[in-house]
């Protein structure tokens, strides 16, 4: 159990890590540069412990480069804009949509069913957005909202959706086409990543000779060192690991203390308030998402499944 919370405390230090890292980087570049790197490492790990699944079929050029596109481009290009313009903690908590989103897409493209109760479970998560929608962005430019929504909550709302939508794709291309995680996600970072960089130069960002602010190379490398270890060395290993020990249904549950650890190392280190929609929220998500898999519970947690660890 120890491990589980470290896990969750370990990805919303993600959240602040990408705030921080925006006092010394351009946004963009600060994806294009992190998830190439990341791409290399896992491609570099591939190559030397499993060189005989370091190999991509012609036909699979494709749906990889889609997954790169989705799932690295697109979610993180628009993670990382939107979460300039709100707290950490908000961030966090709209990407506690994921396993309603996950669950809609779901039914929409895979023909799913939904009984009743993962209906209200849905209804009630989607409602815990209204409490924050009432907090305020950062910034006058985007003081023009889009429906009910400000430019930045829709474009974290757009990074869950191709979120989710990438590990579709992912657990497609694992499954059918027979390749690695490490394979897959290597060669998914690495595109991903290019596409950023290049979307990097081509929106104006100031390379020269990098879209460093004031020169704060090293700053600028230390926060994305960590992120990358922690992100897709770390967290990665361990939820596998994790996944072998519980359900994911207990995990999906678990991951609900991620948007409290955002707040409170927003609080503390990018002195973040904390106001009264974010607990509203959380209470919401929590509600729904307990209502949304209580047959799952019933079905797939047992004690025994949630062995210490």
């Amino acid at each position: 159990m120890p491990l589980v919370i470290i896990l969750f405390a370990l990805f919303a230090s993600l959240f602040t890590l990408s705030k921080t890292a925006l006092e010394f980087s351009e946004p963009f570049f600060l994806i294009g540069s992190r998830m190439t790197f990341a791409g290399i490492l896992l491609l570099a790990h591939q190559f030397f412990m499993n060189r005989a699944a370091f190999k991509i079929k012609l036909v699979h050029v494709f749906p990889l480069l889609m997954l790169g596109l989705v799932s690295i481009y697109i979610t993180n290009i628009a993670e990382i804009w939107g979460i300039q313009y709100m707290s950490s903690a908000k961030a966090c908590l709209i990407y506690s949509l994921s396993p309603f989103i996950a669950a809609l897409v779901a039914y929409l493209m895979l023909k799913e069913t939904l009984t009743t109760k993962k209906w209200l479970g849905l209804c009630i998560g989607f409602l815990g957005l209204t409490p924050i929608l009432f907090t305020h962005s950062s910034s006058a430019e985007l003081a023009k909202d889009l429906f009910f929504f400000s430019w930045a909550e829709m474009a974290l709302i757009i990074a869950v959706f191709a979120s989710v939508y990438g590990w579709i794709l992912l657990k497609k291309i694992i499954n059918d086409y027979r390749y690695t995680p490490i394979m897959a996600n290597g060669v998914s970072m690495l595109l991903g990543g290019i596409l950023a960089l290049g979307h990097s130069y081509l929106s104006g960002e100031t390379w020269a000779p990098f879209p460093i602010i004031n020169e704060k190379y090293y700053a600028f490398m230390e926060c994305a060192l960590w992120m990358t270890l922690i992100s897709n060395v770390v967290c990665y290993n361990l939820y596998g690991y994790l996944l072998k020990r519980f359900s994911a249904t207990f995990m999906s549950l678990a991951g609900l203390v991620t948007p409290l650890f955002a707040s409170l190392f927003g609080w503390y280190f990018l002195h973040e308030a904390i106001t009264w929609h974010f607990f509203a929220s959380m209470a919401l998500f929590s509600v729904g998402l307990a209502i949304f898999y209580q047959d799952e519970i019933a079905n797939n947690f047992t004690p025994e499944a949630a062995q210490s660890s």
